[in-house]
């Protein structure tokens, strides 16, 4: 229930930013504006919304498939509230890098919530390391995609020039590991069990 009504409100305020350029230049992260105006919110607020369609719509979907599982397990362990807390928190958190990286560069700008549902795919990696995850309809271990996902984003973050904060998607599956041994430390050692145990599903 959390997760969709994250997803409703991404999408309301997406929307409502593709009709407003002003909303959209007050709410997405510009480095100079936090650091010369203290305007901090722009920390959180970039990620809820997007730079089009069809950003918003990778992340919604994949939000939709990850975000309910981790859901459901982070409530059990600290409640409905802990998991909104960690879904926000895993937006700024994955957008400190980039921000201390670009602080004074008024020509940078970042957008969008790839930082926070990437902590959400991650916790779900930790936790069903060998479910299947379907990229382009392909069914692929969810432990192997991690695995591409964090090399994928280290390579094209050195390599720049894409537009896509690749920094944010690799900060963002730290956090959402950590966050989940930090409130539940065993389970580090069951997805190690798991690990060495390969079930498909």
């Amino acid at each position: 229930m959390l997760t969709l009504i994250l997803i409703g409100v991404t999408v309301l305020v997406t929307w409502l930013a593709f009709k407003n350029p002003r909303l959209l230049d007050r709410l997405i992260l510009w480095p100079p504006a936090i650091d010369r105006q203290r305007q901090y919110d722009r920390l959180l607020t970039h990620g809820f919304i997007h730079a089009d369609w069809q950003h918003l719509l990778f992340n919604m979907i994949t939000l939709f498939f990850f975000g309910r599982f981790a859901e459901q397990v982070i409530s059990a362990m600290i409640g409905p509230v802990g998991f909104v807390l960690f879904y926000l928190s895993a937006i700024v958190i994955a957008i400190l890098p980039t921000y201390l990286r670009h602080r004074h560069d008024a020509r940078y700008r970042s957008l969008g919530a790839s930082g926070a549902v990437s902590a959400v795919l991650f916790a779900f990696i930790l936790v069903q390391p060998w479910s299947l995850i379907f990229v382009f309809f392909l069914p692929v271990p969810a432990i192997l995609y991690g695995v591409f996902f964090v090399g994928y984003s280290i390579w094209m973050d050195r390599q720049g020039g894409d537009n896509t904060n690749h920094n944010a998607h690799l900060s963002g599956a730290i956090y959402g590991v950590l966050f989940m041994l930090l409130m539940e430390p065993r389970i580090g050692g069951v997805f190690l069990e798991r690990l060495v145990n390969p079930s498909f599903g």
